[in-house]
């Protein structure tokens, strides 16, 4: 989760962390997180329900979900 958020283009790796909020810490907007949660979905082979999606804005966040779903790689 923190490579797939490290990468992201508007995103400056160095502040990425376990406790990094996308929007408050890493200066992303609404629909860079909709990217990056698009981006996570394809990394670990998965599909976030729309309703989920919005629920995640940090890595902590992330990985809580993607470590609890069945279909996760």
């Amino acid at each position: 989760v923190l490579n797939v958020v490290k990468s992201f283009p508007k995103v400056d790796p160095t502040k990425v962390t376990l406790d990094v909020h996308f929007q408050k810490d890493l200066g992303v907007d609404s629909l860079d997180n909709v990217e990056i949660v698009m981006a996570l979905e394809g990394e670990f082979k998965l599909e976030i329900l729309d309703k989920e999606a919005d629920k995640i804005d940090s890595c902590s966040l992330a990985i809580e979900y993607i470590s609890n779903h069945p279909m996760a790689i």
